[in-house]
């Protein structure tokens, strides 16, 4: 099962440039620990990152900066909700939090539009929360890069990009807060091969498929998200 889910994994990941860990960290959930499972889909993260520091020197757009820096001033602020608050508690907010960026996604919002700067700042602030709360960055960045003017190609390197950053030292926060360590680290290397063989399926599809099938795609893994959320959730 956890071999599939990383294929899985990998696959979304490469063809949307987010949802590693919302394929693969549900999964492993079942067998392990959730902050085991969450630092094993950040392990997985970093190491798929360092296979396309290339493409993200080449397309990633500058936004990633900001939204980067934002992130890890945030992350602390997630990790200490992920060893706090209840479990219950704790799926109630990812479960709320994954429906939000699905519908922000998905949904017609006319002319309404935050100005370009404001949303950096809260797509900066809810990766970095959920980067280190859930191991799941994506949702609160894919609505920035999603519902802007960027080509799918340059968006989808921009969300690789803060995930390179951004997940090395967000594990570091784990391993400082005693969650986790060398066994979880062994779990990601195992399950690595798997990974790396989905996402390249997933760059094969990318070049692929147009515009608006990539943003049904992204679309899509959020909803599959924001179900698994509140399957858990209700379960």
């Amino acid at each position: 099962m956890a071999i599939v889910a990383a294929i899985a994994a990998g696959f979304v990941r490469g063809l949307a440039g987010f949802g590693l860990s919302v394929v693969l960290v549900p999964v492993l959930q079942l067998a392990i620990e959730p902050s085991a499972a969450v630092l094993v889909g950040i392990i997985s993260l970093f190491l798929i990152g360092l296979t396309d520091i290339g493409r993200i020197h080449r397309e990633a757009d500058r936004s990633a900066i900001p939204i980067t820096v934002i992130a890890l001033a945030c992350m602390p602020l997630g990790l200490w909700a992920l060893v706090s608050l209840d479990p219950a508690w704790a799926r109630v907010l990812i479960a709320m939090v994954s429906l939000g960026a699905f519908v922000l996604v998905v949904v017609p919002l006319g002319k309404i539009a935050l100005p370009r700067y404001p949303a950096m700042g809260l797509s900066g602030f809810f990766t970095g929360f959920f980067g280190g709360f859930a191991g799941m960055p994506g949702p609160g960045m894919a609505p920035f890069y999603l519902r802007g003017r960027l080509e799918p190609r340059v968006a989808r390197a921009s969300m690789m990009a803060i995930f390179l950053v951004v997940t090395p030292l967000s594990a570091l926060f784990f391993v400082w807060q005693d969650i986790g360590g060398w066994d979880e680290m062994e779990l990601a290397a195992l399950l690595f091969p798997a990974v790396l063989f989905g996402d390249w399926f997933g760059h094969r599809a990318f070049g692929r498929v147009s515009k608006t099938q990539w943003q049904v795609t992204t679309a899509l893994v959020l909803g599959g998200a924001a179900l698994g959320a509140v399957w858990k959730l209700l379960a």
